[in-house]
C-alpha cells in the first residue's frame, strides 16, 4: 500500500524536476457557482499535465541496473510525455507504445522528449499488451500509468501542496481515470486533514470506479471529450485505497464537461482538456452539494486539440443562446433578405452565416428556405431577435 511517508519522500525526490504549481482562487467561477473555488494549475507543468509527478518519482527510484536497461510505457497522451521527459532528464532510454489512432501531435510531442515511439494496436489494451511483450523481450522496466505504488505516491504530492497552501479546505475534487491520482491524493489528504472530503469525478461513459465501489459490474465505453480519464481497466491498487479511505466518486454528463471547458476558458482564462475540466463539471452538475464550500479543483491537464477546443466553445455558445440558428420559410421576392438582415441588425444581432435554399427545399416555387445563424449578447437577447423575425416570417429555431 501507499503511506503519507511514501508521498512525502516522493515530494523530496521530484523537487526541482516537477513544477510546484500555483493554487489560485477563481473569483469569476466562484461567483458563477456559489462555491469558493481554488484551481491547482497542473496544466502549467512542462508536459501540460500532472502525470509528471508519478513518472518522475518512479524513474527516480530505478536501480542502476534498471536505468541501464531503460523504461517502457503505454499511453496515448499525458503519461507518455511524462515518462519520456523524465527518462530524458535522467539519461535513460525510453520506449513508448501508443495505439495507431493516437493523434500525430501527441506522437510528435512524445518523440520530442527523446523517446522511441512504437505505434501498435487499435486500442489502448492492445498497445498495453504489446508494451508488456517488449518489456519482457528486451528487459525494459514497465512504468504503469496508475496501478503502481511509486507512481501513486508521486501523484499524491499534489495533495501535500494543496493542504499546505489551503489548510482550511473543505473538499478536494479530483478527475478520476485509472485511479492513481485520486488514490495518492486521498492518502495524503486523509493523513494531514482527516475532515477534508475527497471526491472523484468520472464521466458517464467511463464510470468504472463508481460502478466498482457500488459493487456493480464495470461496463464502460464510448466517445468522450474527457479521453484522459476514459479508462477501460481501472487500477486495483487505487481501488483498494479508495475503499480504505471511503472515497466517493461522482459521475457527470458529457455536456457538463464541455460547459466546464468553456467556463474555464471564458471566465477563468485557463485552457483545460476534458479531463482537466472534470472537477469543475462536478460542481456544475451538483451545485447544492458544493454551495458555500471551499474547494480545490486540480486542472490536471491542458492538452486539448485546438480544433476540439474551438468546437467546444462554439457548442457552448449555442447552448447558452449566444449563437442562435433559425430556419425560416420566406417569400421568394426581392428585398426579403435585406429586410431580415435589417431586423436582426436593428435588434443588435450579428449575422454569422446565411444559407439560402431556393430550388428544392420549399414545397412551392414561390417560397424559399433560409437558414440564418446570428450572434446575440445572451439568451434573452437571442429571443428578442427571434421574436422580431417571427413578426413577419415563419421561424423555427434549430
Amino acid at each position: 500500500m501507499v503511506t503519507l511517508a511514501d508521498i512525502e519522500a516522493a515530494a523530496g525526490r521530484i523537487a526541482g524536476a516537477v513544477l510546484r504549481t500555483p493554487l489560485v482562487r477563481a473569483d469569476a467561477l466562484s461567483r458563477a457557482t456559489g462555491a469558493d473555488i481554488h484551481l491547482k494549475l497542473e496544466n502549467l507543468q512542462a508536459t501540460g499535465a500532472f502525470k509528471e509527478r508519478g513518472a518522475a518519482n518512479r524513474i527516480a527510484l530505478l536501480t542502476e541496473a534498471e536505468r541501464k536497461s531503460g523504461v517502457i510505457a503505454m499511453s496515448a497522451g499525458n503519461h507518455a510525455q511524462a515518462v519520456a521527459r523524465h527518462a530524458q532528464l535522467a539519461g535513460i532510454r525510453a520506449t513508448i507504445v501508443m495505439p495507431r489512432f493516437t493523434p500525430t501531435t501527441k506522437v510528435t510531442r512524445t518523440r520530442a522528449w527523446g523517446a522511441q515511439v512504437v505505434l501498435h494496436g487499435e486500442t489502448l489494451a492492445e498497445a498495453a499488451a504489446h508494451a508488456h511483450e517488449l518489456a519482457a523481450r528486451e528487459g525494459l522496466v514497465f512504468v504503469h500509468p496508475y496501478d503502481d505504488a511509486d507512481v501513486i505516491a508521486g501523484q499524491g504530492t499534489l495533495a501535500l501542496e494543496v493542504i499546505h497552501d489551503l489548510p482550511d479546505l473543505d473538499a478536494l475534487v479530483i478527475p478520476t481515470g485509472g485511479g492513481g491520482f485520486i488514490s495518492g491524493c486521498a492518502v495524503a489528504a486523509r493523513a494531514l486533514r482527516p475532515g477534508v472530503e475527497i471526491l472523484g469525478v468520472e464521466v458517464e461513459s467511463y464510470a468504472g470506479f463508481a460502478q466498482a465501489l457500488a459493487g456493480q459490474e464495470v461496463k464502460v465505453g464510448g466517445a468522450t471529450i474527457a479521453e484522459g480519464i476514459a479508462v477501460r481497466d481501472i487500477g486495483q491498487l487505487p481501488l483498494a485505497l479508495l475503499k480504505e479511505h471511503e472515497v466517493e466518486v461522482l459521475v457527470v454528463p458529457e455536456a457538463a464537461v464541455e460547459q466546464a471547458i468553456a467556463m474555464l476558458a471564458e471566465s477563468g482564462k485557463i485552457v483545460a482538456e476534458g479531463a482537466g475540466a472534470a472537477a469543475l463539471a462536478a460542481v456544475l452538475t451538483f451545485p447544492q452539494r458544493f454551495a458555500g464550500r471551499r474547494l480545490a479543483l486540480p486542472i490536471c491537464g491542458g492538452n486539448i486539440d485546438t480544433r476540439v477546443l474551438a468546437n467546444t466553445l462554439l457548442r457552448n455558445l449555442m447552448r447558452d443562446g449566444r449563437i442562435v440558428k433559425v430556419l425560416m420559410e420566406i417569400p421568394d421576392r426581392p428585398g426579403v433578405l435585406a429586410d431580415i438582415a435589417a431586423r436582426i441588425g436593428d435588434q443588435g444581432g450579428n449575422i454569422i452565416e446565411v444559407v439560402h435554399q431556393r430550388q428544392f427545399a420549399s414545397p412551392t416555387v414561390q417560397a424559399a428556405h433560409l437558414e440564418v445563424m446570428f450572434e446575440a449578447r445572451d439568451a434573452a437577447h437571442g429571443r428578442s431577435i427571434t421574436e422580431a423575425l417571427e413578426a413577419a416570417y415563419t421561424v423555427r429555431r434549430l
